[in-house]
């Protein structure tokens, strides 16, 4: 009797201890999770899709590089600058699906901008190419400039942009001349992003050295430099410096062509133009004038893609609190 009473206890004491190690057990997974996702100061795994895709090219590493993010949600603004200058390329675009449209926004390493062909084009690209755009749909951004629209046709991408032309200046800022050494009677105008420089020879814009930190004292986004193509491949050439918003020479610039488009269409007399900016990479835009629109048409090939984990909060050096 007493030894089977004391086989008893032992198996109950034996059953509690098992289930207070299994209580244990599970007790240190649920913190060891609470830990990683969702504690504060955690990564939050979300899979946030990045790609890196050369614009207004169809060989990579040419044209103008830019980041593509596909959001699943709303961040915040920080974020996005932070992701943008983690990335440290001209423009970094962030899309979020709105119904049938995406809300697009765009980062340089230093700030938001309200206009960005190249980024645009990455990013309708990467809508195609990942299948969540068919090739006969259009891509539709609402953006800080209106709503705007790409269309695939064969292995082109048309970006329908607003037309920035440029008025000519009677006098040019003094900054600007020197910058550029710029003689009397070269051809001055200015938008609401840009000044528009007009120079006599493709020659005088490959090899133009400009002095940017006076770029950067000038009230405007940045510089486009242009003159007519000395060969018959392309109507005109450019280049752009805009070293206030963190980039010194971009290699391809979508919105730029906004303001050239207008520009060449009256000076040449013509509503298709081919152009080529001569940066160190290169890219080539075809363009179609129509009333106060300009159709951008470019190509764009993904060079690599990845996935970023979204931090809640982050934390800087000599910041113990976070942003």
């Amino acid at each position: 009797m007493a030894l089977g009473v004391g086989v008893q206890v032992t198996f109950v004491l034996l059953k509690n201890q098992t289930l207070l190690c299994c209580f244990v057990f599970f007790a240190m997974i649920f913190f060891v999770v609470h830990d990683l996702f969702l504690s504060n100061s955690g990564p939050c795994l979300l899979g946030i899709l990045i790609y890196q895709v050369d614009a207004f090219t169809n060989c990579p590493f040419s044209g103008n590089p830019a980041c593509v993010c596909l959001l699943k949600e709303k961040v915040t603004d920080q974020w996005m600058q932070n992701i943008a200058a983690e990335m440290n390329l001209s423009e970094t675009a962030f899309l979020l699906p709105e119904g049938d449209e995406y809300h697009l926004r765009w980062f340089t390493p230093l700030l938001e901008v309200d206009l960005c062909g190249h980024a645009t084009l990455a990013a309708a690209h990467v809508l195609w190419e990942v299948g969540l755009l068919s090739a006969d749909q259009s891509a539709r951004f609402n953006t800080r400039s209106g709503l705007l629209t790409a269309e695939k046709t064969g292995d082109w991408i048309e970006l329908d942009f607003p037309a920035e032309p440029a008025e000519m200046q009677a006098s040019v800022p003094d900054a600007l001349s020197r910058a550029l050494s710029l003689k009397p009677g070269d051809n001055v105008g200015k938008n609401r992003f840009d000044y528009l420089v007009v120079l006599d020879s493709e020659k005088q814009v490959r090899s133009l050295q400009p002095d940017l930190a006076l770029i950067k004292t000038l009230p405007a986004r940045g510089v486009i430099v242009t003159a007519a193509a000395s060969s018959g491949n392309y109507d005109f050439v450019s280049r752009f410096f805009a070293p206030a918003s963190g980039i010194n020479e971009d290699p391809v610039t979508g919105s730029a062509h906004c303001c050239l488009g207008p520009y060449w269409q009256k000076r040449l007399a013509r509503n298709s133009l081919l152009a080529y900016q001569a940066s160190a990479r290169g890219g080539i835009i075809r363009l179609r004038l129509l009333e106060n629109r300009v159709i951008l048409g470019g190509q764009a090939v993904t060079v690599f893609s990845g996935e970023l984990r979204k931090q809640r909060h982050s934390r800087k050096a000599g910041n113990p609190e976070g942003e």
